[in-house]
């Protein structure tokens, strides 16, 4: 029997593609996705979506119609799950960590390795220091065996960073954001083939800026040499992060307060998450339990828990005066 999935549906975006043929490695139900990204200005997959059915199709052999750039329908058939080493070169600066997104959730199935060649950080994207320390913290605290490394940055329009990382199959406790609320404060600043003082004012900024509201934060530059220039802060505590890409023209202290600023806002909030995080975490939770709450239902979060409905997983929402998600 074939799943039929509106790729349009709800948010109508990327996500859709990267987490139905997740769902459908890990259940073994072959999927049909149509109408994909119908609603954007450049309807279809595009280098990143590919990339990330491509990750999910080296777990489990699968079987692809449709892989091709703007195709509208795209057709997924699984074979068995298995423990193996992928490699995915997006071949534009598409976005790393919505590539290894896709493969982490049937990675925390049944472990593995992947290397990535593409953005680590770019705009619509979370910066791949997000990725590594808010939602895999989150899942390491439940037990998962994460090991993430940046041997290159990529940025826009260039691309050619590459991110190694590996996991290891294990059993996984019911995933609690609560448990980390209280873990420190730290900034990630980085650029490649800049000069040294940009990732330093980035961070002075920065921290400077979140040592007014009385946070006080471990520092970490780090410089890369390659194929793109750009520069990124990542700043994140417990649950929660914000990040701010360099721009041409735009000083680097400004980046730095930005990112604080942005940072601020998440930390701010109601709830355990952040509102980025809120949707991340929904197919986490649905295949090994857990519970947190963000400030309100987003249009992707809302995207997914329709998803999950429809290969079968019920991921409960409430909202009182924050959204309660459960399973």
């Amino acid at each position: 029997m074939m799943l039929t999935i509106n790729g349009s549906y709800g948010e109508g975006g990327g996500q859709i593609v990267r987490n139905a043929v997740a769902l459908s490695a890990i259940t073994g139900e072959p999927v049909t996705i149509d109408r994909i990204r119908a609603g954007r200005d450049k309807p279809g997959l595009a280098a990143q979506h590919i990339g990330a059915v491509r990750a999910v199709m080296g777990t489990c052999d699968a079987d692809v119609d449709g892989i091709s750039a703007g195709s509208s329908i795209l057709t997924f058939f699984p074979e068995k799950l298995k423990l193996c080493t992928v490699t995915v070169d997006v071949g534009t600066a598409g976005s790393i960590p919505l590539v290894i997104q896709s493969w982490l959730s049937v990675a925390l199935w049944a472990g593995g390795t992947l290397r990535v060649t593409g953005g680590t950080d770019v705009q619509k994207s979370p910066t791949v220091d997000y990725l590594n320390h808010v939602l895999a913290k989150v899942l390491r605290s439940a037990g998962a065996e994460i090991t993430m490394e940046i041997l290159k940055r990529g940025y826009y329009p260039e691309g050619g960073g590459e991110v190694l990382i590996e996991l290891k199959r294990r059993s996984l406790s019911p995933i609690e954001p609560e448990s980390i609320r209280d873990s420190g404060c730290g900034i990630v600043s980085s650029s490649s083939n800049l000069p040294p003082q940009v990732t330093e004012r980035q961070a002075s900024a920065a921290a400077e800026l979140l040592m007014r509201e009385g946070i006080s934060c471990t520092i970490r530059r780090d410089r890369h040499t390659g194929s793109s220039t750009g520069s990124s802060i990542t700043i994140w505590r417990g649950a929660k992060g914000g990040s701010a890409l360099g721009r041409r023209g735009v000083p680097a202290e400004k980046i730095g307060k930005i990112a604080a600023r942005a940072a601020l806002d998440q930390f701010a909030s109601p709830g355990i998450v952040d509102t980025y995080l809120s949707d991340q975490l929904l197919v986490p939770i649905a295949l090994f339990g857990g519970t947190y709450t963000a400030s309100h239902l987003t249009s992707h979060a809302e995207t997914t828990l329709w998803l999950l409905e429809q290969f079968g997983y019920d991921v409960q929402f409430h909202h009182s005066s924050v959204a309660e998600f459960s399973a």
